[in-house]
């Protein structure tokens, strides 16, 4: 029986893999911060999980935890500053982040092997390692939803300058939707390292970028089910435009477009609401032109 599936286990695994990389990227846009700096996160992760499994021959395990700790700790360090921005200035500084990183391991070749990247890791990671990863990050994620937290960060989002003047310490919770993307970033990193034998800088370059934003803004960014529709589909969707792959790019972009003129919120949100019959509910989205 597994074997006349067999074929399909790498779309699912790249599946589940985008669907964990969307969900770090919702739970900051969740927060109202508008960063992109998962890719760099990914990519960090991503070396420290390779190097330690190749050269230190750790367990996976330890590899992946690692990937987490490194993602956790860069996350916290860059949120820091980031705290004295706001909308598209914290998403230019994260993009400069980004950017930073990439060009650190085009250089640092003594260490990540340059524009060539990391060979021969071993392949440690399979489908069910990376199912049970996002079936984790889904339930922290719903668990925060469902609770006081969850709605200070919904609140946080709608108006930051309302929550703040109802209570909410804004600063503390904005670091924690930081820590917490960093924290499943650096893991799909990992997991990304520990599961393809070999790992480049450009991968994690502003393609990832534009897909882990587009994969949120595509299937919604307030529920958690959102991401993880956006990743189902930009991910298949390839696949079966198989003869126009070398526009994936534009295809995206005009998927994009056609999303946000006809269902802004998202196709998860913008259905949700219209199976409520009372749209009228949802608040004002006030982030979708910026993203």
């Amino acid at each position: 029986m597994t074997g006349i599936f067999a074929p399909y286990f790498p779309i699912l695994d790249l599946v589940l893999i985008h669907c964990g990389l969307a969900l770090s990227q919702y739970i900051v846009l969740r927060a109202g911060v508008f960063s992109v700096a998962t890719a760099g996160f990914t990519s960090m992760g991503a070396y420290a999980a390779a190097l330690l499994a190749r050269d230190a021959e750790m367990g996976v395990a330890l590899a992946l935890l690692a990937a987490l700790v490194v993602g956790l700790v860069t996350a916290i360090i860059l949120a820091l500053p980031l705290a004295r921005v706001r909308g598209v200035y914290q998403a230019i500084a994260t993009l400069a982040f980004v950017q930073i990183v990439l060009s650190l391991m085009y250089y640092a070749e003594d260490v990540t092997g340059g524009p060539l990247g990391l060979n021969a890791i071993p392949k440690t990671v399979g489908t069910v390692h990376i199912f049970v990863a996002v079936c984790a990050c889904l339930y922290v994620i719903i668990a925060i939803g469902r609770s006081r937290l969850g709605s200070a960060l919904d609140a946080i989002r709608q108006d930051e300058i309302v929550a703040a003047s109802l209570g909410v310490s804004v600063p503390p919770l904005h670091l924690l939707a930081f820590a917490l993307s960093g924290a499943i970033a650096g893991l799909f990193g990992g997991l990304i390292a520990l599961h393809t034998y070999s790992i480049e800088p450009a991968q994690f370059g502003f393609p990832l970028l534009v897909s882990i934003l587009a994969m949120v803004v595509l299937g919604g960014r307030r529920s958690v089910w959102g991401p993880i529709v956006g990743a189902l589909i930009l991910t298949i969707l390839p696949e079966l435009a198989r003869p126009l792959a070398e526009n994936r790019a534009l295809i995206h972009g005009i998927l994009l477009v056609v999303i946000i003129v006809f269902l802004p919120r998202g196709i998860v949100d913008s259905l949700s609401a219209r199976f409520k019959k009372n749209p009228s509910r949802l608040e004002p989205d006030r982030d979708v032109a910026a993203t």
